[in-house]
């Protein structure tokens, strides 16, 4: 099969599908991404391309995103012209939607199929906007958002069938939408994520690695910011090192902003807890690791006796369901769609979001009583190889999926 995947920062969310169909070697793969740091992938033909036209802080508020989506997807559409005419015509087009790229593929190929990851409709109330009272949403906000949304209205009626991975998100679309998008996570490797009892990890400032036998706990997102709750996190930490001497904490993500308002301080986020914090907290035990290599990631969610995971109602992060592969007493906000993942006592534990004091007492409980909490990373465990599994769960549905919408002769075997 010829498969064009289209998304702007290559792997996205199709990491394990396109590993898998490289990994197959009798599919002819091309991936159109602008990321300029990729490294060549086996089996695959990376082609770059830049937005052919990009808004300006003068751009009308309300169109300013689709005036970049619309850049990005007449980019995207005279980069495909340049592959049929170099022999490439594929026989389904794989893309996310968010950023446009799809938008106009159906004008260079009317009868290719286009399957589209749909992540999330943008809501008035009932998503981030208004969640938490500390950063509230502007007067025009509600405008905004809506209008972003025009872009998920144009993409249900290009592409032929939609995803998204969570029947949270699902459900965050209008009901007419819903039938065109099935849900199906992109999956999870369980099969190289899991439990680690002799794993270590080697700090600078610290004169021998840490193992499991030290008083560990994690946070992990892409960056730390409010919508992945850093700000009740880091209020946290006081009580939670005061009660715990022999406790670390370890911080895994970037200083900058993925999702909402960017932080007005030239230290981002962080900077604006520790000026927040001072001397509350015991610094020597609080190391900020910025963002890691993969395998370093690993090994600091191994090596937690629990992990913080804290979330705005917006998509399901890739790193909650990880830590539940490696086996972490997982201690979240009791936010959709976590709640499609964990529930409370069974497979991790849920604090109120807006209660840092809750979240504090509840990893201080954690520490304390470790092997008696430890089943909950077990079950965590099970949970996401019998729902979220890539190799004996999604990858199947996927495939279906796509068989669906291309010729008979082409289709795939299913595993």
């Amino acid at each position: 099969m010829k498969l064009l995947f289209v998304h702007q920062n290559i792997p996205g969310q199709y990491r394990e599908l396109l590993r898998w169909l490289a990994a197959r070697g009798s599919d002819e793969l091309v991936f159109l991404t602008q990321r300029p740091d990729f490294p060549d992938m086996p089996g695959v033909k990376i082609v770059r391309y830049k937005p052919h036209h990009k808004s300006t802080d003068k751009s009308y508020a309300l169109t300013r995103h689709l005036e970049d989506c619309h850049g990005a997807g007449y980019a995207v559409a005279t980069a495909c012209q340049k592959l049929e005419a170099e022999g490439f015509r594929p026989d389904i087009v794989i893309g996310h939607v968010g950023w446009g790229e799809l938008t106009f593929l159906k004008q260079v190929w009317p009868d290719v199929p286009l399957l589209g990851y749909f992540e999330y409709f943008y809501l008035a109330e009932g998503g981030v906007m208004g969640f938490d009272p500390e950063y509230p949403a502007g007067e025009t906000s509600k405008y905004v958002m809506h209008a972003r949304n025009a872009l998920n209205y144009m993409n249900i009626a290009t592409c032929d069938l939609g995803q998204t991975p969570t029947h949270w998100q699902h459900q965050t679309y209008p009901e007419a939408m819903r039938d065109k998008i099935y849900v199906c996570h992109d999956g999870i490797r369980c099969d190289l994520l899991g439990p680690d009892p002799d794993v270590s990890l080697s700090l600078g400032r610290l004169s021998k690695p840490l193992t499991r036998a030290d008083e560990i706990f994690t946070y992990t997102s892409r960056n730390m910011e409010p919508t992945r709750g850093f700000h009740k996190f880091a209020r946290a930490l006081p009580e939670i090192l005061e009660a715990r001497p022999n406790a670390r904490v370890l911080i895994v993500g970037g200083n900058g902003t993925s999702y909402g308002r960017k932080s007005t301080s030239s230290g981002g986020y962080r900077g604006e807890m520790e000026a927040e914090i001072g001397d509350r907290v015991d610094w020597d035990r609080v190391h900020f690791l910025g963002r890691l290599a993969y395998p370093d990631y690993v090994k600091v969610t191994q090596i937690g006796r629990c992990a913080v995971h804290l979330s705005y109602p917006f998509v399901l992060s890739w790193s909650l369901l990880e830590s539940m592969a490696m086996g972490a007493v997982m201690i979240a906000s009791d936010t959709a769609p976590i709640r499609e993942v964990i529930e409370h006592g069974k497979n991790g534990l849920l604090v109120d979001f807006h209660d840092h004091g809750a979240l504090a007492k509840q990893v201080i409980e954690v520490l304390a009583n470790h092997d008696t909490y430890a089943p909950l990373g077990v079950a965590a465990r099970q949970h996401v190889q019998q729902t979220y599994d890539f190799e004996t769960v999604t990858l199947r549905q996927h495939l279906e999926r796509i068989n669906s919408l291309v010729p008979k002769n082409v289709r795939m075997a299913l595993p």
